[in-house]
């Protein structure tokens, strides 16, 4: 079982979110993120005076997925968050060792 974890931009979590039920991803974690890489973040005006902003709003998504799953979960989100521009994010992808679903004490891929 993997965990895929990926930060993208706020206006791409649709398109994801649809392309990751196409190839069978039946839930999703979602949380509101801020953070920079090479973007490094951007001046801004407001009411006459420039600020800096650090970070940028991203949408960072969590999918646990089964082995099988897992090239065709990633090439969906890459396919589908991509706008060919700098910040569109990362993806990334680590090994779970053991889920459990609360409810019914089901373990590992059961769980999922």
């Amino acid at each position: 079982m993997k965990m895929v974890m990926a930060v993208i931009k706020p206006f791409k979590l649709d398109d994801v979110r649809e392309a990751l039920s196409e190839v069978g991803v039946t839930g999703v974690t979602v949380t509101e993120v801020k953070g920079f890489g090479r973007q490094k973040g951007h001046t801004e005006l407001y009411r006459g005076a420039e600020y800096v902003v650090d970070f940028l709003p991203k949408i960072k998504l969590e999918v646990a997925v089964g082995d099988d799953q897992l090239d065709r979960v990633v090439e969906a989100i890459q396919t589908s968050a991509n706008s060919g521009k700098i910040g569109d994010g990362k993806i990334f992808v680590y090994e779970l060792e053991r889920v459990v679903r609360i409810r019914t004490g089901e373990l590992d891929g059961d769980a999922l």
